[in-house]
């Protein structure tokens, strides 16, 4: 059920990355609802095209551009943005949702899986943010909203690689909102824990497997642990992302919004 009127976004160009997963998908649905133009991106070109349709169906009006883009290269990075660019104009609403799991227990991390992680989590949204920022600034104009975690704001067990990608994207938050809002552009971030997507379901599953119970079981237990008793949804963290970008929050900048159901009370 969308809770914003159609035509917030009106006139305006919107980029998801990370849109082949559980939060990226739901965000470019409600975007595209809000009447933006939307550029949808991830690696796996079946699951864009079903989105891609999926946002036409439901919205009618709706303009879609899908992009298969591998985030991590260079070129696919600024080929990602010219193509966007040269179908919907410049962007003015950027969601770096990209990201991924990853890492372990400290005396089993390897160099290279740090380095993964921390690359994509981290080190990709600065970059891709570097290169839209430019006409953002210079048209004086524009949202940003990165999709970081609750494992950014507090540790996790076996989360040197994860959790430390997430408090430094929460570091780039803080610190860029500063340097951007001198220029009218808005950065803010989320921070959601458990979400009912594939990420959210395989963490629960591995956390289940760490502690002997089945994934239902853990499940079980991850939901009755929080004060609303249940895990957040990905169409809940794409509202509130749509909340910030739009100007309903234009005094709000360097936030990273925590939707956990209420986990940090307890």
């Amino acid at each position: 059920m969308s809770i914003f009127s159609s035509d917030v976004f009106k006139g305006q160009h919107a980029l998801v990355t990370g849109a082949t997963g559980g939060i990226g998908r739901e965000t470019a649905k409600v975007l595209a609802s809000m009447g933006a133009d939307v550029t949808i991106t991830g690696r796996k070109e079946q699951v864009l095209n079903e989105l891609k349709e999926e946002i036409e169906s439901k919205t009618p009006n709706a303009k879609v551009m899908r992009y298969v883009a591998d985030l991590t290269d260079t070129s696919d990075r600024e080929n990602l943005v010219q193509a966007a660019e040269d179908q919907f104009g410049a962007v003015s609403l950027l969601v770096n949702s990209a990201g991924m799991t990853g890492g372990g227990i400290l005396e089993e991390l390897t160099q290279e899986e740090l380095e993964r992680v921390m690359y994509l989590n981290h080190t990709v949204p600065i970059l891709l943010t570097q290169r839209i920022y430019k006409t953002m600034k210079k048209d004086k104009k524009g949202s940003i909203v990165n999709v970081s975690s609750l494992s950014g704001i507090r540790g996790t067990y076996g989360g040197t690689a994860y959790t430390g990608s997430k408090f430094a994207l929460n570091g780039f938050t803080q610190s860029f909102a500063l340097e951007a809002i001198e220029h009218n552009v808005r950065v803010n971030g989320v921070c959601p824990g458990y979400v009912d997507t594939e990420m959210g379901r395989n963490g629960i599953r591995s956390k289940g497997e760490r502690e002997g119970h089945s994934f239902d079981e853990q499940f079980k237990i991850e939901s009755e642990k929080l004060p609303t008793g249940r895990i957040t949804n990905a169409e809940e963290v794409a509202n509130t992302i749509a909340y910030l970008l739009s100007d309903a929050a234009e005094n709000i900048i360097g936030e990273n919004i925590i939707l956990s159901g209420g986990s940090v009370m307890r």
